[in-house]
């Protein structure tokens, strides 16, 4: 988990978002998160996905980047194959309350 929010926190595409996060209260965050859907023990402790990216102009490209992050990172890490998936796709189901517009890419304000 530190790796993958590691690579997050210097990606160019979306690093600047964690510009004013705590990169370890992050880590803690993402470790319950993953526990919780994966069926580990623990409680995520953190506040619900729409209200802690509200304010955040996150946009279906920077959303699609974090999943391709999180697929190097844990195929980086030896993780199985079923594990990925299912962490994927738990992910992908809170696209609606990460992004303020989930069908948009990076490129698609720049059209405007």
């Amino acid at each position: 988990m530190d790796d993958f929010v590691d690579r997050c926190f210097d990606d160019v595409m979306i690093g600047f978002f964690f510009r004013r996060a705590n990169r370890e209260r992050i880590k803690r965050l993402e470790r319950e998160l993953a526990a919780a859907h994966l069926g580990g023990q623990g409680i995520y402790t953190g506040r619900p996905m729409r209200e802690a990216h509200a304010r955040h102009p996150i946009l279906g490209g920077h959303f699609n980047r974090r999943i391709q992050i999180l697929r190097e990172t844990l195929a980086d890490h030896g993780v199985p194959e079923d594990v990925r998936a299912r962490w994927i796709a738990h992910d992908e189901s809170l696209r609606v309350d990460v992004t303020s517009r989930p069908d948009t890419s990076c490129n698609d304000l720049e059209e405007r």
